[in-house]
C-alpha cells in the first residue's frame, strides 16, 4: 500500500509547490499593477498641471506672421 501512495504523495507535493509558486507569481504581478497605476495616477496629476499652466500663460507679445506689416519695399 506505501508503494501506491508514493506516487500520490510526490504528485501532491508537486502541485502544492506549483501552487505556491503560482500564488508568489500573482503577488508579483499584482504589486507591479499597484506600482504602474501609482505612475499612470502621478503622471496624469503632471499632464493636468501642464496643460492648466499652457492655458494660463499670457499670449505672446510677437505679432503673428499675419499681423504683421509688410516691410517697406512692397
Amino acid at each position: 500500500m506505501k508503494n501506491e501512495l508514493s506516487p500520490l504523495l510526490q504528485r501532491l507535493d508537486e502541485l502544492e509547490m506549483k501552487v505556491a509558486f503560482q500564488e508568489n507569481t500573482i503577488e508579483q504581478l499584482n504589486q507591479a499593477l499597484v506600482d504602474q497605476q501609482f505612475i499612470i495616477e502621478k503622471m496624469q496629476l503632471q499632464l493636468r498641471y501642464l496643460a492648466q499652466k499652457l492655458k494660463d500663460m499670457q499670449p505672446s507679445n510677437i505679432a503673428t506672421q499675419a499681423e504683421e506689416t509688410p516691410p517697406p519695399h512692397y
